[in-house]
């Protein structure tokens, strides 16, 4: 009874408000993490959450932003309880705020049950390895960085390349490739720090393309607090582990711009005068970003998957950068932009050399995609590798110097470019049709430069695409 007075307790002991954060003293029985009401003398209410409790004084972070609070005046009270967000099947088409709040004006949604959003890592014990192929539509992806049911993918762009357009293809077009009729597949969108005009290309590409019905968006806007970014994708992997653990779907979850959760992140450390790490983020960001990408996968016994692919610019195109070098670590694999393909008029500019997939042999070969798949993608790296070592030594002594077998792989590397890494945002090819354009384009080499290909593989699929063409 005594914990109960306490949670109805207002207080009005602001010490100090600064930045983002609120101070307050005198606060007995409250826990890290708690959700807090400030209530200010027009009747406004904002919602905050304790960061740190220090004896009897409790460190918040006010989500909608301290403009406008005064210390005197504005009372606090603590509900016993952390953020949580309310779940249903109706979430599934709807569009919320970064703070889990409606914002497509559709009717309210009741919930069957309301979940905390900080959530927990998958228990190792309990993990399934990731598995299944999930067919994207994209050739550079599909075809040579397979994204595996249950697997962490991120996204390394730069400012002004094509992410975003990226991203809605996948939503749009991914899919799992299973033999079983009853798969249930979704996609969880989140977007944090975005414009007005990004959110309503978002909005506009899913609608127009029939996504919408599979999906929850989540839109957290560039001129909403900076604070509410901690939030939004902790409410989105709520939203994705309630439809892949409890409604048995197989979900994949985009993040974008994971760039600016962490400036939201450095934000809040430098309001609270901790001791900054590289590039003035807070020491903790590993752990911080670890809390969110640990949270995709397959349990044991589960129908359902959540798969994850952040997306984040890397600043100055920088993949030393604390963000994309720490993401790294924790993930299975990243897919790079180039900006020299992106300069030279490729779609999706993935540069395949530096991009890697570690859960890539799990989802692919006879069982799941083709039997030549493997071997395929094999071939593809090292003939496009020795292309464009080519294409460096042209530069330097000029193509006259080069052997016929050079000019040979030079050659195969433009066409890759062109013709399998391109495509258009609105093209969709089947993983069948992604490694018959790989055939096609190692026939322009000579049959004894094709070394990673196994002899009853390359007889069968050689003569078989010779005749089809």
């Amino acid at each position: 009874m005594e914990n109960l007075l306490n949670r109805l307790k207002e207080y009005e002991s602001i010490k100090n408000i600064s930045g983002p954060l609120m101070l307050i003293e005198g606060v007995e029985g409250a826990g890290y993490g708690e959700l807090v009401e400030i209530l200010q003398e027009n009747g406004e209410k904002r919602l905050g959450r304790i960061l740190e409790i220090y004896h009897d004084n409790a460190l918040i972070q006010v989500f909608e932003g301290t403009s406008g609070l005064n210390i005197s005046g504005t009372k606090t009270r603590f509900t016993g309880k952390n953020i949580e967000f309310g779940v249903s099947p109706r979430i599934l088409s709807r569009i919320f705020t970064g703070m889990g709040k409606i914002r497509d004006k559709g009717p309210e949604i009741i919930p069957q049950k309301y979940l905390n959003i900080n959530g927990f890592p998958i228990n190792p014990t309990r993990r399934d390895y990731p598995s299944e192929f999930i067919q994207t539509g994209i050739s550079a992806i599909d075809g040579l960085n397979s994204l595996v049911r249950g697997q962490k993918l991120p996204i390394f762009s730069g400012a002004g390349l094509p992410h975003n357009l990226l991203a809605t293809q996948i939503v749009k077009q991914a899919k799992i490739i299973s033999e079983s009729d009853d798969v249930k597949f979704a996609v969880v969108f989140a977007a944090m720090g975005i414009t007005f005009e990004e959110a309503e290309f978002f909005q506009r590409e899913f609608r127009d393309a029939g996504a919408l019905e599979r999906s929850v968006i989540f839109i957290n806007l560039a001129d909403e607090p900076a604070i509410e970014r901690i939030a939004t994708p902790r409410i989105a992997l709520t939203a994705a582990e309630y439809l892949a653990f409890e409604l048995g779907m197989h979900v994949v979850i985009i993040l974008t711009d994971m760039t600016n959760y962490a400036e939201a992140l450095r934000e809040i450390s430098a309001a609270r005068n901790e001791i900054p790490g590289r590039r003035g983020y807070p020491s903790y960001l590993y752990t911080d970003l670890s809390t969110i990408y640990e949270r995709a996968g397959r349990i044991k016994g589960r129908k359902g998957s959540v798969t994850q692919i952040p997306i984040l610019t890397m600043p100055e195109d920088d993949k030393t950068h604390p963000i994309p070098d720490l993401t790294g670590y924790i993930t299975e694999g990243q897919i790079i932009f180039s900006r020299q393909l992106h300069l030279k008029g490729i779609y999706p500019p993935i540069d395949i050399l530096t991009s890697l997939s570690r859960l890539r042999d799990k989802g692919i070969g006879k069982n799941s995609t083709r039997e030549d798949h493997p071997s395929i993608a094999s071939q593809l790296f090292a003939s496009y590798a020795r292309g464009k070592e080519a294409e460096e030594l042209s530069l330097v002594l000029g193509e006259a110097s080069l052997t016929e077998t050079d000019i040979a792989h030079l050659k195969f590397s433009r066409q890759m470019e062109k013709e399998f890494i391109s495509q258009k945002p609105d093209e969709e090819r089947t993983i069948q049709h992604t490694l018959d354009i790989a055939w096609n384009l190692l026939k322009t080499l000579p049959r004894e430069e094709i070394k990673r290909i196994p002899p009853e593989i390359m007889d069968k699929y050689w003569k078989q695409n010779e005749t089809q063409s």
